[in-house]
Formats: C-alpha cells, structure tokens, sequence
C-alpha cells in the first residue's frame, strides 16, 4: 500500500509539473479543442448510429431487428452521458477511458449474444459468419474526433479484447468446431472438408478472429497516429497565435500582421531612427497614499487604457507599462515616413483625451489627473534583449533618454507635453503641409538644459500647463 500512494504521489507531482510548466493560453486552447473535439464525436456517434438503425431496418428480419434496433437506441442515449456530466462540471479524464471500455464491451455482447427474438434453433457461431465486427471499427472511428491519440489506442486495445473474449466465449461452447490458425489436421487442405467446416455454422474459425485483432489494432495505432498529428498541428497554431497575442502587447494590428510573416523579426540588432514618447501620471504616489488600493489600480488601468489606445491608434508601438507612466515608439520595429508626425498627433490626441477624461472624472464628483509629455526623435537600437525565458523588446539609445528627460521638464516648465526640435525638424522636412497645423497649440521655448546632459535642447511646450483648474491645482499641491 505504501508503495502504491508513493508512486501515486510521484505521477501526481510530475503532472503538477508538467501542468506548472505548460503555458495557460496553450492549455486552454487545448481545452478548448478536446471540448469541441468531443461535441464532434458525439454527433458523429449519433448520425452513426442513426444510419445504423435504418440499415437494420432494412437488411435484418422482423422482429429480430427489434432487438438490435433497441440496443442502437441505447447506444445512442448513452452516448450523452459525457456531455451532460461536462455540462455539470463532473467530466474526469478517467471517465473517457470508462466509457470508451463499456461502449466496446456492450457492442460486442451485443453482436455475439443470441438474439432472444431469434429462432431457438439459431446456433449462436453464426453471427461470425456475417462479419459483425465492422460494427467495432465504426465504434473505433467515431474516437477519432475526441482529438486524443491515448483514447484512439485505449479503444483499440479494449476493442480487440473484447472481441477476443466474446470470440473465445463462442469457441468455447460445447458444439462449437474451432479452426486454429495454421491448423492443418483437420483437412483443411482438402477443398471439399473446407468447404463443409467453413459452411457449418458453428464453425468459429479462430485464424479470423486473430486477422480481426491484429487489423483491428493496426488501424487504432494508425489513426491514434493522425490523431497525434493533428494535435501537434493545434499546438503550433496556439504557438503562434500566442505570439500574435504577445505582439499585440507592444504594436498595432497592422504591425502584428506584418511581423507575424516574419521568422523571428526581432532577432536581429537594428539601429533606425524612431520618435520616442514618455507619458506619466503626474502626482499620481501621493495620490494613491489618500485611496485605497482597488481606487489606485482602477485609476491606472483607465490611464493606461487611454494611452494604449492613442498609441495604438495613431501606429504606434507601446515599449512598456513603467509604474504609471507609459513608454511608446513610432518606428519600431519598421521606421516609417510619417513616424514624428504621428507621434506629433498622438501627443495632441492624449491632451484631447485626457481633458475628456477628466470632464467625466469631475462629473462623478472624482479628482482630474495630470499627464505629463515628453517627445524626441533621433537613432536607437531595437532588438530582443535578456534570455531565451525571459525575451522583452528593447529599444535603447540617448533618445530614449532625452524623451525622458523631456517629460521630466515638463515639471520645471509647466507644461503638459514637452517636444524636441529634432521632432519638429524631421515634421517639416517630410510634411511641411502638416507642420504648422501640429504646432498650433505650442510655443517654441528655446534652449532647456536637461538634467545629466552637457548640451542644452531646443524644445517646444504645449499651451496645456499642468495646473489648469482648481480641481488639478489640488491634485498638483498633494504632489
């Protein structure tokens, strides 16, 4: 007993390990594909066994056929044991296995047994003579939607058993005549002694049910096979639509399509030139000490909402979520003409946005936020950085940190949103009809001198100051 709960113990940890170690989205998308891969096999089971029941109708004698037309019934209703268990949340594992070994154990009683409403003098081997085990590998077909190569095999090896069972049991009536395989002393050598063994029906010739087994197990290995590959076909499509997900973290729909042609698009060190923006919530650690956790985190998560959807939705790409501030890059990972000028219009959007959110956040009686900007172009580096388990996009370069140190300006300065020169520069060279319509709500401020930086940078502010109302003075005087 001790023994046995050991090594019980062992497979449960090693399937806690294995279940620990087995990404969520792929185990739900296979969830997912077993649950409709058993709907499919019961409606498979069912329009089988339908058409089984109008053949028997017509192929076997009145009122035998009640008898089998009876048993296709309670195939049937059987058959919705599974789903209704599923439905209830009860569905083990185990239970697949169980029913898969009753299914086969019930159709081949019900092949061999004697039919009650046949005639008496009916010799029970003749059922062998009308090769009834078709019905077990129709049985066995249906398992092929169950997406489960483990049950595939598990019907094969119960079918054949139960087979050989209730072949055996026949052989083993008191006037049954058993053909051994390769038996030759009985003259099956002779045409005429064949002829008569063969058309004798209590003859239960063994060499048959031996080719039943031995094909019967064949094609449930075969099909476990088709099974095992589909299923590996399923992975790779959760493989990849896993990576579709992680990539629609950082980039816009296009974006996603685009890398996903690609066979690891972010292996390889680029240098491009990209404009890079820096959001931040500003005031928001006093904030969060005057409310309560679930206040901070709903806080957050409808800034961040906001500013993924900007970003987004100007062709931008969200680099990460740090603390809460926002980081975004227009370039990455494919530069593209207009890159500064929609980070130029994504800024302006997130000030659109943020007045409206905070004109519903005063109509519900709440604080208005303050979100700070700061915007530049110039070269970075892109590709993946740290290790094969912990992969993260990286876009690294001093305009990454002059961005942020411009969005920290925006504090000494007192405006919303704080852009480079540089990003000006590049919006009037490659779209001189948009450049003046960008800067309608800013004001060139000249040279700023940037913590940790030698040379001063030309920046442009918008109108927007950081205190614009009473109700954001509040929120600037808890900063």
């Amino acid at each position: 007993m001790a023994l046995a709960e050991r090594v019980g113990s062992a497979i449960a940890t090693r399937r806690a390990r294995r279940r620990a170690n087995f990404p969520q989205l792929l185990d739900e998308t296979f969830r997912s594909h077993e649950r409709e891969g058993r709907r499919l096999q019961l409606r498979g089971r069912t329009w089988s066994l339908a058409a089984m029941l109008v053949m028997l109708g017509v192929v076997a004698p009145y009122p035998e056929a009640f008898y089998y037309q009876g048993l296709v019934l309670f195939f049937i209703s059987t058959g919705f044991i599974p789903s209704l268990l599923e439905r209830w949340g009860k569905l083990r594992r185990w239970h697949l296995y169980l029913f898969v070994a009753i299914d086969f154990a019930l159709l081949t009683f019900a092949v061999i047994y004697p039919n009650p409403l046949a005639p008496e003098n009916l010799p029970p081997q003749l059922t062998l003579h009308f090769d009834t085990s078709l019905y077990l590998f129709l049985l066995l077909a249906s398992l092929a939607f169950a997406d489960n190569p483990r049950l595939v095999l598990w019907g094969g090896f119960v079918g054949a058993v139960s087979w050989a069972v209730g072949v055996g049991w026949l052989a083993r009536l008191p006037d049954s005549v058993v053909i051994w395989p390769g038996n030759g002393d009985i003259g099956l050598n002779d045409v005429v002694t064949r002829m008569r063994l063969i058309a004798n029906p209590t003859t239960v010739d063994l060499s048959v049910l031996f080719q039943t087994v031995v094909i019967f197990a064949i094609v449930a290995m075969i099909m476990a096979g088709g099974v095992g590959r589909s299923r590996r076909l399923v992975w790779r499509y959760a493989v990849i639509e896993r990576q579709r997900l992680n990539l629609a973290r950082y980039f816009p729909p296009s974006t996603v399509d685009q890398l996903s042609r690609q066979d690891e698009p972010l292996q390889q060190i680029r240098e491009l030139k990209a404009a890079i923006i820096f959001a931040d919530l500003v005031g928001f650690t006093r904030w969060a000490e005057r409310h309560t956790p679930s206040e901070a985190i709903s806080l957050l998560r409808e800034v961040h909402a906001l500013l993924e959807e900007a970003v987004f939705r100007h062709g931008g790409t969200l680099d990460k979520f740090i603390g809460d501030g926002v980081m975004a890059t227009f370039g990455t990972p494919e530069p593209k003409p207009d890159d500064s000028l929609n980070a130029m219009s994504c800024v302006k959007a997130i000030l659109e946005d943020v007045a409206a959110l905070n004109a519903r956040r005063l109509a519900r009686g709440e604080e208005a936020v303050q979100i700070a900007l700061g915007v530049h172009y110039g070269p970075v580096v892109v590709g993946n950085i740290g290790t094969e388990r912990r992969l993260e996009l990286g876009v690294i370069g001093d305009t990454v940190n002059v961005a942020s140190r411009l969005e920290e300006l925006t504090r000494v300065i007192g405006r919303m949103a704080v852009v480079s020169d540089q990003l000006v520069a590049d919006i009037r060279e490659r779209r001189p009809d948009a450049a003046d319509r960008m800067l309608e709500d800013f004001a060139f401020l000249g040279a700023n001198h940037l913590e940790g930086r030698r040379q001063d940078i030309a920046v442009w502010g918008s109108n927007q100051t950081l205190v614009a109302s009473e109700s954001q003075a509040r929120w600037a005087r808890s900063a």
